[in-house]
C-alpha cells in the first residue's frame, strides 16, 4: 500500500525545496570523493561487510540475511545506541578510518554525519522504484540537497496510549482529539484522583517537544541558497512550547526522565494514565509492563491530538542505514541495507519475538509487521490500523539540522532547570541561540 502526505505536491515539492537547499554546501563537503570507487561492490566471490547496530533483533536480522546469502556476509558488531555512545563511538571510528561499512543512524542525526564527511552519498545505487517502496516522508529525511545517505528503516508516527479504566473512572468516555481537550482531561483525571496525571513532560528527551512542534507545522531548520534557516521560536512552536509550560505549571502532567524507574513506577501504580509516544511505543510499553499485575487489557491506542482535531502527526524517533564514506563495498552494504529494509523476511526476523510494534518505512511491510505483534495487551485491539492513519498524516518537509546533538544537550540542560525557574521556552530559545553560534562556528551561513 502507498502512504501519501496530506498536502498537496505541489505545496509539498516547494517545501521540500526550500529544504535541502539549504544544505547543499554541507552535502557537497561530504560527497566529494564519496562516490566513484568507494561505491563499488565485490565483482566475484562472496564479499565480507561490517555492520554496527544497537536496535533490537538486529542480530536476528543479519543472522536470516546470511542464511539466505551466499554473495555478500554480513559481519554484525552490537554498539551502544546512538544517544548512549554508539554515535561518538561511529564519529571515532571515522576519524581512525576504521569506521564499519554499513551503520544505524537516526533520522535526526543522519544531517550531522553528512556534514562531518562520515556518510557517502548512495544515489546511484538507490533506484526511483527503491525509494517509491517507502513512506514519502522517511524519503524526505535521508534526501539532502537532492542526494541519497541514508534508506529508511522505519517510521514513527506519533500516537496516544491511554489507561481506558482511569480515563472512565474519570468521567472521560473517549480520547482527547485536540489539545484543548487533552488540557481538560488532564484536569478530570486530577479531581478523580489527586495523584493521577494524564502524562508526563520528559526533561532528558527533548525528541517528544520536537515531533510536537513537528505535528504543528513548525519547521526548524529550513535553507535559502547556501544559508540555514533557524526558527526554532516560531509560532508553531510558541503554541506549543507555552501550552506545555502551563500544564507543568498547572500541575497537570509530571516531569521525569523518559523509561525511568520513576516513570514505569508511576504506570504500574496508575499514577500516569496516558503516554504520549509513537509506533515504536506500543512494544515499549508492553514490555515496560509485563510484569504488572493486570496491566494487559487496561490500555488503549488512540491518534494523538491536534489543535484543530484533524489527523496531524510529527515522527518520534526513526532509523536509518547509511553507508560509510570510507568504505569500499558501497554496493554490498546497499544490497544488506535493502533486504533489510524491504523485504518481509528482514522485518519479520527483527519482531520475530512478538512483543515490538515496529512500524516499517516500506508500507508494502506493514501487514508483515502487524502480524507479528501480539495484540492482547491492548484487548485485541488493530493498533495499527491507528498508526497507518498517522502515518498519513506526519507533516512533509521536515528538516532536521546539522548540529541536532547540541541542540538536544542544550535543551536537556535547560529542561533540568524545570523545577527551579526555568521555562520550556525558555529552553528552546536558548537552544536555537546555541545551535546558531554552532552553525557560525562551523562556518555555515546562517539566517534567523
Amino acid at each position: 500500500m502507498s502512504i501519501s502526505p496530506t498536502a498537496s505536491r505541489p505545496r509539498r515539492a516547494r517545501l521540500v525545496a526550500a529544504a535541502t537547499v539549504g544544505v547543499l554546501s554541507l552535502s557537497l563537503v561530504a560527497a566529494c570523493g564519496s562516490s566513484g570507487s568507494s561505491t563499488t561492490g565485490a565483482s566475484s566471490g562472496p564479499v565480507t561487510i561490517t555492520f554496527w547496530g544497537w536496535a533490537k533483533g538486529t542480530q536476528d536480522v543479519v543472522n536470516a540475511f546470511n542464511a539466505s546469502h551466499k554473495d555478500v556476509h554480513v559481519d554484525f558488531q552490537q554498539i551502544p545506541s546512538g544517544v548512549a555512545g554508539g554515535y561518538a563511538k561511529i564519529s571515532d571510528a571515522t576519524k581512525a578510518g576504521n569506521a564499519p561499512d554499513v551503520f544505524n543512524v537516526e533520522y535526526g542525526a543522519l544531517p550531522d554525519f553528512v556534514s562531518q564527511g562520515a556518510v557517502q552519498d548512495i544515489t546511484k545505487l538507490v533506484p526511483d522504484a527503491l525509494k517509491a517502496k517507502y513512506l514519502p516522508q522517511a524519503v524526505e529525511l535521508t534526501t539532502l540537497a537532492n542526494k541519497t545517505w541514508g534508506l529508511p528503516l522505519d517510521a514513527a508516527p506519533q500516537a496516544l496510549f491511554y489507561r481506558k479504566d482511569l480515563f472512565a473512572k474519570a468521567g472521560i468516555t473517549t480520547a482527547p482529539t485536540t489539545w484543548d481537550e487533552y488540557k481538560a482531561d488532564a484536569a478530570k483525571l486530577k479531581q478523580s484522583d489527586p495523584n493521577t496525571r494524564i502524562g508526563t513532560f520528559f526533561p532528558d528527551d527533548p525528541s517528544t517537544l520536537e515531533a510536537l512542534a513537528w505535528q504543528n507545522d513548525a519547521h526548524w531548520f529550513t535553507g535559502v541558497g547556501d544559508t540555514w534557516n533557524v526558527t526554532m521560536t516560531g509560532p508553531q512552536t510558541s503554541q506549543v512550547t507555552d501550552y506545555w509550560q502551563q500544564l507543568i505549571s498547572n500541575d497537570l502532567v509530571r516531569v521525569q526522565p523518559s523509561f525511568s524507574q520513576q516513570w514505569t513506577a508511576s504506570l504500574q501504580k496508575g499514577e500516569t494514565a496516558a503516554y504520549l509516544g509513537a509506533a515504536w511505543g506500543g512494544g515499549v510499553l508492553q514490555s515496560t509492563l509485563a510484569s504488572t499485575p493486570d496491566a494487559a487489557g487496561k490500555w488503549a491506542v488512540a491518534p494523538i491530538p491536534s489543535w484543530d482535531g484533524k489527523p496531524a502527526s510529527g515522527m518520534l524517533g526513526g532509523t536509518t542505514f547509511a553507508v560509510s564514506k570510507g568504505s569500499k563495498k558501497a554496493q554490498a552494504a546497499v544490497e544488506f541495507a535493502t533486504w533489510a529494509t524491504t523485504t518481509p523476511e528482514g522485518i519479520q526476523a527483527r519482531i520475530a519475538s512478538g512483543t515490538s510494534s515496529m512500524f516499517p518505512a516500506d508500507q508494502d511491510l506493514v501487514a508483515s509487521a502487524k502480524a507479528a505483534f501480539k495484540t492482547d495487551f491492548y484487548s485485541g485491539q488493530d493498533i495499527y490500523s491507528v498508526f497507518v492513519d498517522a502515518a498519513k498524516s506526519i507533516r512533509p518537509a521536515w528538516q532536521w539540522g546539522p548540529t541536532m546533538t547540541l541542540t538536544n544537550n542544550s535543551m536537556k540542560d535547560s529542561f533540568g532547570k524545570l523545577g527551579s525557574g526555568g521555562t520550556v521556552p525558555q529552553a528552546v530559545e536558548g537552544s536555537q541561540q546555541a545551535t546558531v553560534a554552532e552553525l557560525k562556528n562551523r562556518g555555515l551561513k546562517v539566517a534567523q
